[in-house]
Formats: C-alpha cells, structure tokens, sequence
C-alpha cells in the first residue's frame, strides 16, 4: 500500500550494538568501582510510555516493551520480562550478551541474590526507583553479600552519546466541559484529602495525576497526552507547580497562573529542601515518587510520608461529563473500527493484506473519524503465529502477509479529546479449525461472564478475574496476563488502581473505566483475544440485601461469528451476544458508509440465523 501510519513506527529494533553499549556501560562501572548496575525501563515518573531520552533499557539492549529491567554485572547480564514479553525479549536482544530471564522463573532480586559477587557494589540511579523497589535491591543485594549504592549520575547516560534532549511539548488547557469539574475544585478535594491524612504537603510526581489535578494536557511521551513536570501541593496555601516555562501555552499559562505558582524544573530540590526545613510531614507516592525526592525532604529535616497519592483514586471515578466523552469517543471508534473489520474481511482473503498495512488502513479510518488526538499504543497486529506474542509490536523485519485459514488478532486503541478506547478483535481468514473456533468460544464465554457480572460493593479485580478463566480452565488452558486493566479519560490507556487480575486488590468503584480482555495464546500458531472497554455502575437487583454494581460495555463493535461454537454457549450467554451485536448496528448503522453498513447486517446476525 501507499499510505504511511500516521503515528506508528515500524522500524527494526537493533541489538547489533548492544554488545558494545554493554562493554561501554561495563567500563563506566569498572571505573567507578561498581560491579553491577540496574536498568529499569522507567523514567523519572515510573511512566509506561517514556520519552526518548528515558528509553535507556531499549538503547542499551535493543528491547522494546514496556515494562523490564536489566542488570548488568562484570561478566554477565540480565534482562527479566514478564510473560507479555518472554518471545519478544528473546527475539529483541542478543542473547550472547544479555539471557533473557522470565519473571515467572526468577524474578530480578533472586536473579541478583543468585550473580552479584560477595562484597559487590549494586549501583542505581535514585530518580528510577521507588523506596519500596529499592528496598528490594536492598534485601537481595545484602543477601548475595553485596550493597547497593546510588549514583549522581545516570551511568547509561555517561555512555549514551547521542542520547536525546528532553521533550518540550506544548502544554494545553483540558476544557472544563469535558473534565467535568474545575481544577479548583480539585485541589479543595485534595487538600482535604492531605487534612484527613494529617499530612502537611503532597508530592505530585505522577504526570498522569498532575494533568488531570490542573486540567492540562501535553505530548511528552508517546501516546498519552502528558506534560512531564511535577507539583507540590500543601494543605494551606498556593500550589507549585514545576513545569519547562518554554512548554506552557498562553491559555495554560492564563489557567494556570489563578491556581499555582510556576517555576523552572530546575526548583524543585529547593522546594523539597524547604518542605524539610519547615518539618513538614509529606506524602510522596508510592507507586511513582523516586527514591531521590524523599530522601531530600528527610536530609532537609521533613518526615517522609510514602503512601498513595489520593489524586489516584479520585482520578480513577470517572464523572458524568468524563463518562458522556468516552461514551461519544467509542461510538466514533467502533464505527472506525467496523469500516476495517469490513475492509479487512473483503482484502484479507486474497492474501493482500500484511500486518502493516492493517496498522495503516485502521489508523486512516479513525483519522477521519474527528476529533482523533493520537493512538493510546503502538497496534498490536498479530497474523498466525504473531498473534500468539502478547504484545507483538510488527516490524518491517517480521511483517507477514493475512493467510487464508489462519487467525489475525488486532489489538489498538485511540486517544481523543473527549475519551480513550482500546479494543481487541480476532477474526478468522478463510475457513477456521474446529480447535480455533473451540478456543475462540471459550474466550468469549469469559469475556461474557466479566461483562455480565453483578457483585457487591467492595469486590475487588482479583475477585472476579476467575470469572473469564473458568471456560479455559475447564479444558486446562489459561493466559499469563491480566484479565482487566483501568483506562483513563483522555489519559493513559493503562491507569491504575483499578484492574481485573489475580493481583487485582482495588475495591472497583461507580465510574471506573477498565477493559474486559481474556485470551488464549497457543506459541507457533495463533492467539485470541477479546476486548471491550466496560464502565463500572451501581446496579439494582430486585429483592437484592445489599448494593450492587455491574458494568456497562462501552466498545462498539462486533465479534466474529464464524468463530463461535453456538452450542458451546448457554442460552444466556447467547441472548447477550445476540443483544450485544444488535446495539452494535444501532449505534453504528448511521456512523458508515452503505458498503460497511451492509456488511455489519451480516455480522450482527443472532448467533443461530
């Protein structure tokens, strides 16, 4: 095809030179008297997409997911994945240089109790870990006999030559008809947050918390509209805010400026130290606040507080004008992804299509589906036995044609400015195998049971993850990731603290937003996923003793029928296919074009036409 994606790369990731970075890096250390050194794939704000100049772990080994950590000795290394990138890493890197390890095997404290030498010197870098990662380094670095130390300077960064600038993105005002509530009325909320707490100050270090605190929005990292920066917010007076004055528009600027202080970045060690010389007790996030920021409020005098920050949870609720976006952001995408589906199905069994090009014609339909701002993550276009990498990110190098009698999985998602969808759909080519269509109902039947669910309030994610496993684990199958994760509002499309997992522990809440996504994933020959996006709302049952919730599905789009085994599913769950599907061609009939718009009758048949 002719076209070009939009937002997505499709570059080979290189490990040609990680033997060289490595031996660099090595240098470094063994010029300083370190034996080791740890490489998160983090960034100052423990982000899941980071900017360029914080993309130290993809530089120096050649991986590329979103979540792993390296660790270098003298005379071997290490790079653990968990199981989304155990296929990837092994292909990414080179394995004569780093062993990809599986966290499900050894996780990075056994693997370093196991190789750092007695006596060993571990260094870190204080702005990429969190006190309680720390404190892990700590327990394994002192079992094996060694220490952990930190660095002033990044040690990747010394050797890293061409490391990239910080990002300046614009900084934007988020309008208040789509935030739903005014950013005053925020800060009031969490200054009574900090008075309940007995705290004296917050540390805001997650960009995420910081956007939707303020009602701004920016571009420094791939795929969320993040504005990097961080705030200090005491429980009496003005807020600070710390953010590049080069990236703050002069509508931010005027929005900004009736509710915070501004100053440099640069300012913000001094603020810490004046938080600690006024003793006061400061709350730092657990999940995102480094090492560095508490340590100089204790240094200074204060009292470290580490604990969650509660702009969080009140984030993670969404309100009636956050839900009416999502809810017109997802009428817009699911007739984006319905003109593919349709395309797809008329291209694909010619053997036309490739990987790419799928990426490419998806992100053209919802490039005119309006208000489009980017997409929420690199798309996940899996043909055949790609499919069955959980996070497959296609390449120019391992590109595949769409075959006739294979799976293709197409996971993506989009950024709006009124809401953020992720959506994962599986369709057959050609003719299925009755394995495929028996793997493929499965799923469903778990996707049905979560999207189906009623429960208690203060059930939590970990409680009814079980829900999409029990079709799977009666024919001894399973999937190695989550069933659920939260998804912001015009946010990250991965937001916590809200998921539906075995470690899920957050008590799901009215307004929470997460995804609905078992699969099934046989190595070498397809994957299957399902994915719609489900909002948490209180539910009334007739008789019921207790209050209630259950979910409303907010992803428009139809499953493929050629891959459902009818008698494999109950009468309830095919009343609500059939229900689902016949929502699906309301909502979107008005939304495509006549040749979609016909080849959506057909898919939305009832599961017995």
């Amino acid at each position: 095809m002719s076209q070009t994606a939009r937002f997505q790369s499709f570059e080979d990731p290189s490990h040609r030179e990680g033997a060289a970075r490595i031996a660099a890096l090595r240098a470094a250390m063994a010029q300083r008297g370190y034996a080791g050194f740890v490489v998160p794939r983090a960034d100052e704000h423990q982000s899941e997409y980071v900017p360029a100049n914080a993309e130290r772990l993809a530089w120096l080994t050649g991986f590329t997911g979103s979540a792993g950590t390296a660790v270098v000795l003298a005379d071997r290394a290490a790079l653990v994945v968990d199981g989304r990138y155990t296929l990837q890493a092994a292909e990414q890197v080179d394995t004569g240089v780093v062993t990809p390890v599986p966290l499900a095997e050894t996780g990075v404290e056994a693997w370093i109790e196991a190789n750092l030498p007695a006596g060993g010197v571990l260094a870190y870098d204080p702005w990429l870990h969190t006190p309680d990662g720390l404190a892990r380094l700590e327990r394994a670095a002192a079992a094996a006999g060694g220490r952990v130390e930190p660095t002033s300077l990044n040690l990747v960064d010394l050797v890293w030559i061409d490391r990239p600038a910080a990002p300046r993105a614009s900084v934007v005002p988020h309008p208040e008809h789509l935030a739903g509530e005014a950013a005053a009325g925020k800060l009031d909320r969490v200054r009574a947050a900090l008075a309940k707490a007995r705290l004296d100050a917050l540390v805001v270090s997650d960009p995420h918390n910081l956007a939707w605190l303020f009602n701004i929005r920016g571009g420094d990292v791939p795929h969320t509209p993040l504005p990097l920066g961080y705030a200090v917010i005491p429980r009496d007076g003005r807020p600070r805010l710390f953010l590049d004055p080069e990236k703050v528009t002069a509508e931010a600027a005027h929005a900004l400026d009736g509710l915070a202080e501004r100053s440099e970045p640069a300012a913000l060690p001094a603020a810490l130290d004046g938080l600690g010389a006024a003793g006061a007790r400061v709350r730092v996030d657990a999940a995102t606040g480094a090492v560095a920021l508490g340590r100089r409020i204790e240094a200074a005098g204060g009292s470290l507080d580490v604990g969650p920050d509660p702009i969080t949870a009140m984030k993670a609720a969404k309100n009636a004008a956050e839900i009416a976006g999502s809810r017109a952001a997802h009428r817009r995408d699911g007739a984006a992804v319905t003109r593919f589906l349709a395309w797809l199905a008329r291209e694909a069994p010619g053997g036309a299509v490739s990987e790419i090009d799928a990426v490419v014609r998806l992100e053209g339909f919802r490039a005119e589906a309006n208000n489009l701002r980017e997409i929420a993550f690199p798309t996940i276009s899996g043909s055949g036995p790609n499919g069955a990498i959980v996070h497959y990110r296609v390449t120019r190098g391992t590109d595949r044609r769409v075959q006739p009698g294979e799976l293709f999985l197409i996971d993506s998602g989009a950024q709006y400015g009124d809401g953020t969808t992720d959506i994962t759909r599986t369709v057959a080519v050609g003719s299925p195998s009755p394995e495929m269509r028996d793997r493929f109902t499965r799923v469903l039947k778990g996707h049905i049971a979560i999207a189906t669910a009623v429960f208690p309030r203060g059930t939590t994610g970990a409680q009814i993850d079980a829900f999409a496993r029990r079709p799977l684990w009666e024919a001894g199958l399973d999937f190695d990731h989550g069933t659920g994760h939260g998804v912001g509002a015009f946010l990250s499309v991965h937001e916590g603290p809200q998921r539906i997992a075995k470690t899920g522990t957050v008590a799901l809440q009215p307004g929470m937003i997460v995804s609905n996504e078992p699969g099934y994933y046989k190595t070498g020959a397809f994957g299957i996923r399902l994915e719609n996006l489900v909002l948490v709302e209180e539910r009334a049952v007739p008789g019921g003793e207790r209050p209630m919730l259950g979910f409303e599905t907010l992803t428009l789009a139809p499953f493929d029928r050629a891959l459902v085994v009818p008698e494999l599913l109950t009468p309830q769950e095919t009343a609500w296919l059939d229900a689902y599907h016949a929502r699906v061609r309301e909502a979107l009939s008005a939304l495509v074009d006549p040749e979609t718009r016909a080849w959506l009758e057909a898919a939305t048949r009832p599961v017995w036409a």
